[in-house]
Parts: C-alpha cells; structure tokens; sequence
C-alpha cells in the first residue's frame, strides 16, 4: 500500500498515470483492493487532462467495484466541471447494491453543493439520519453547506440548530450562506453570536478568516459601516490582517459601504503585498464613489509598469467604470480601443460598460452601432443597457428597437416592459403605456419593488415605498412633512414626470414624497442628533427627484448623506452630490 502511495505522488503527468497502471496490472497489485482504490481515487482527482474520463474506463472494467472504488468515482465528478455526474454515479451504486459509506454521503453533497441540486440534497439527508451517519459533525456540516449553497437557507438553519455538536466549519457554512443568499443581516447576528458564546452551552467559538469572510461580505451587502469596522477591529487584533484575501475583502468592504477613504488606507497599508485582485478592487472602489480621475490615476500607474501587475480584463472593466460614472466619456471610449492593442481581450462585460457609458451621455446612435458591430453575438444586458438610456433621453424610437430585440431573445424580466412603458409614459402615449402593461399582465411579469434600509445602532431598517410598518411611522411621516415645508421654501417643486401613471397632479405628489429612500431619510434624521453621516442603501436607481430632495435636505439639515443604489455612490454634502448629477 504504501508503495503504490509512493509510486502516485511521483506521477506528474496523465503519461505517468497510463504507465503506472500498466506496472499495477503486469505485477497484480491492482487486483489487491486498497491498491486499486488508491489508484482510482488520485486518477479521478488529478488535475491532469483526461485522468477523470480513464479514471472512469478502468473502473467500467472492475467485476465487482466495492465501496471506496465508487467513491473515488464519486470524488472526481464532484470535484470535476460537472458535478451532476457524480449524482448520477451514486443512483449507479445503489443499483449495483453496493453499500454507501459516510464519505460516499459527503462527496455526494459537495457534487449537490455545486450543482445546486436541492432535492437531492434533502434525499441525502433522509439517508443520513436513516443510516445513523448524523453524529458525524463533518457530513452534518457538509450537508448544512449543500443547504446554504443551493439556497435553502431554511432547512440549513434547522440543521443548524438542530446539531448537538458544532465545530468552526459549521459555523462557517451557515455565516457564508447567509451571507451569500441574501440574508446578510442574520449572517452578522450569527457571526456576533458566535463570539460571544453560544447559547446552548457549547461556548466561545473563534472566528477564522473564513468566518471573517462571511462576515465582510454581509457587510458589503448592507452597507453597514459600524458592523464592518468592528469585523476590521477584530481582524487586527487576531493578527488577520497580514491575510492578502482577507485584506482586499476588507478594501471591498469599505468601498461598498461608501468609505472609499478608509478603503484606500487599508490598500496603502498593504504596499508590499498587493495583488491583482487588490488593485482592481480599489480601483473599482473609486469608480463607485464617482472619483474616476483617482481611479484612472491608479490604472495610469499600472499600465506604466511603474507599480503593481500589468492591467487584466477585470481591470480595464473597473476603469471603464471609472469613466462611466464620472462622465468621462472621451478617456472611455480611448480605454476601450486600446484594449487589444495592449493584449487584453474584451469581452461582453466591456461592451457592455462602453454601451453604458455612450448611453449616459446620450450618443445613442454610436452605442447602438457599436451592439451591431460586435463580433459575438450580443447579450440581453447589452439591449437593456440602451433601452435604459432611451428611456433617459426619451428616445422612442431606439426604444422600441431595443425593446423588439429583447422580445425576439425571449427576455421576460420585468425592467425591460417597466422601461418602455416609462418612455411612452413621459411622452404621455398612455394607449401604448396600456398595451405594454397588458403584455406584462399576460406573461405574468411583476414589478420589482423598489425598497431601502438604513443601519442605526448595529440594527437594518428596511423600508418599501409608502411604508407604515416601521413602529414609529408616524413620527417618520411627520419628519416628511417638515422637510416638505422647508424645501419648498427654498424652491422645490415635485418632479411629478417620475410618476409614470394616469393620475392627477396631487396623487402623483403623495406618490412621488414616500419613495423608500425618503422614508430611510426621515428616519435618519429623526433617529441621530449627531453630525454623523446617513447611510441609505436602496435596490433600484435613485430616481431624480429623491437626487433633488436629498440634495436640499443635506444643505438644510447640515447632513451628510451617503446612498448607494443599484449602480453607484451618491455623497450628498452641502447641497451638492459627489455624481455632480451624471447618472
């Protein structure tokens, strides 16, 4: 046995592992069980090409394969670029009335895991609790994790809790899931549970730096700027901070919650370990905050060689961003040129930000063309992309070109009937507004809500448009009213053009006055006494009135007040946003 474990780690090629087969036949090591196990097992798993499919033709040859035999089948499809496989090859097993074994079960949920096969995920768990393999914390966290990353985030919190025993990966799994299935504020109460002890006596579990992960992701999310800096605060004092990962999730982090300052000091803070990943992290920070000459001056620095990596595709994307959202259109246009000239090979996503760029800017006609002139065929985001623009600039025409084409791809997402329908709208064609609504209406496509949240004392309000769930809705209303009063004073009129209905004037004011974000606003206002800044967070676009009365709001109130949307950072100070009104 361990002579063949001697002869495989000496296998470094596909070759190698065709003539140390041959050695096992012509010596009859490979009819000794554990040998062809063995064998099996590392053949399946090596990275070398073709080892998995002769992995698998040697073991269509075996009489009678035993159990450890399908695992290492089992093993290499989970662990291959098609995990479902290894589904396939368990349903095999049991036909074959071979008896699975705990690890069978666990490199079955890692293939679920991967192909993010629920059902059979839940058809495993039966197994394992039929088998008596649940006092095994390994496979019960293997199954947690297949839970989390197929989404059932439900039955992942039940086997959570219903685990007698937790060890450190368990905890990982279920803060990761969270995290990553849109429940980010339960993945933060459970990471701030963890380090304070846990409830059923099992005690003080000490976060790794996949925990932390999970953690900086949650907060990434929400934007919540207090839960971060306690996550960085306990990042240093563990001494994690010298973890390059952990330090570019860090500089995430920050730049996501708004804090493109404290993102850059933790960047500057890691002069002497920066990686590719690093750079275009900060410089995509910078291209969300609307800095974009400090973000070109980073990629400016690259390119020069003078510091850093040389740019990838992911880096001219963040600078290409850069211009986006500072409405350098000109630097874009010129960046996206020189892409291939400088070997880096654009992709749809590039496409897709100059698209966007040109779109802004409203050189529709030179967007359009360049969707036409692509040489793969363009994607669903790229039409929506100009569709959006049009809807900006009113242009009813390329409108319905866009529009057409997305039919023809098959889109159904609601945005797409939603944004025509608001360009028909604006130019008050409310025959055609009927039309579009009554197709939604056919194909079932509903309105994605618009909805905000706000971090006040380490708690996530979550706010809808018109809300009156929160406790104190009626004080938060009142707060409404008297910013009405004042920034009416100064001049304010309702954008009412933002209300795409058939409605009169008035309605369409009320409508138009409890928009999430304003709600959130409210609450800021009316929960602090302080001079710290607001931090809102909302789903969709900011529309241009919310933009308007925020502005006042930050001049009048003397607030600073930080929103991120679904594409960019708008720090309002003094009256003014860091957008300078682009976007």
């Amino acid at each position: 046995m361990a002579y063949v474990e001697s002869l495989l780690h000496k296998c470094t090629s596909f070759l190698h592992l065709q003539q140390l087969h041959a050695h096992l036949l012509i010596t009859g090591l490979f009819h000794f069980y554990p040998s062809r196990s063995k064998f099996l097992d590392f053949c399946a798993t090596s990275f070398s090409a073709g080892s998995l499919p002769y992995a698998a033709a040697v073991f269509g040859f075996i009489p009678l394969p035993r159990t450890n035999d399908w695992n290492a089948i089992i093993r290499g499809h989970a662990q291959s670029s098609h995990p479902i496989n290894a589904v396939t090859c368990y349903l095999n097993m049991l036909r074959a009335s071979c008896k699975a074994d705990a690890l069978t079960c666990s490199f079955f949920l890692k293939a679920c895991a991967r192909a993010l096969a629920r059902i059979e995920s839940f058809q495993m768990h039966a197994h394992v609790l039929k088998s008596g393999f649940d006092a095994d914390v390994l496979l019960q966290t293997t199954l947690l994790d297949s839970y989390a990353k197929c989404g059932d985030l439900d039955h992942a919190r039940k086997l959570f809790d219903e685990m007698s025993r937790r060890d450190i990966a368990t905890w990982n799994a279920l803060i990761s899931g969270l995290a990553q299935g849109n429940c980010p504020y339960e993945a933060l109460k459970l990471f701030n549970r963890m380090r304070e002890g846990d409830d059923d006596g099992q005690g003080i579990m000490i976060p790794n730096e996949v925990t932390v992960l999970g953690a900086l992701a949650a907060c990434s999310q929400l934007g919540a700027v207090k839960e971060g800096d306690k996550v960085y605060d306990y990042i240093r004092k563990s001494y994690l901070d010298d973890n390059v990962i952990i330090c570019n999730a860090v500089i995430d982090m920050y730049a996501k919650c708004g804090l493109v300052d404290k993102a850059y000091c933790v960047f500057e803070s890691m002069r002497s370990s920066l990686s590719i990943i690093t750079w275009n992290s900060m410089i995509m920070g910078f291209a969300m905050d609307g800095n974009g000459e400090k973000a070109l001056q980073l990629f400016t620095q690259m390119v020069g060689g003078r510091v850093g990596p040389m740019p990838d595709d992911v880096t001219y994307l963040a600078a290409l961003c850069a211009c986006n959202h500072a409405g350098l259109v000109d630097e874009g246009v010129r960046l996206f040129e020189l892409m291939e000239k400088n070997g880096v090979t654009k992709n749809v996503k590039h496409y897709g930000s100059v698209v966007d760029l040109l779109g802004r800017a409203g050189r529709l006609d030179e967007a359009y063309n360049i969707i036409v002139s692509m040489p793969t065929y363009p994607d669903i985001v790229l039409w929506q992309t100009l569709l959006g623009a049009s809807k900006t600039y009113g242009n009813v025409e390329m409108a319905e070109k866009a529009s057409r084409k997305l039919v023809e791809m098959g889109s159904s997402t609601c945005g797409d009937f939603v944004l025509l329908s608001n360009v028909y709208a604006a130019h008050e064609r409310w025959n055609d507004v009927g039309r579009v609504r009554e197709a939604m209406k056919t194909r079932d496509v509903k309105k994605v809500p618009g909805f905000s949240y706000t971090e006040m004392n380490g708690i996530i309000f979550k706010f809808f448009n018109g809300d009156k769930s929160h406790p104190n809705w009626r004080e938060i209303y009142g707060k409404l009213e008297e910013i009405s009063f004042k920034i009416r004073e100064f001049g304010y009129e309702p954008e009412t053009n933002y209300v795409l209905h058939d409605i009169g004037h008035e309605e369409k004011e009320n409508a138009l006055f409890y928009h999430s974000e304003k709600l959130a606003l409210a609450f800021g206002l009316i929960s602090t006494d302080d001079k710290s800044p607001i931090n809102i967070n909302k789903n969709l676009r900011i529309c241009g009135d919310c933009h308007v009365v925020i502005k006042l709001v930050s001049k009048l109130y003397d607030r600073e007040v930080i929103v991120r949307d679904r594409t960019r950072f708008h720090r309002f100070n003094e009256g003014f946003c860091s957008c300078r009104d682009y976007w």
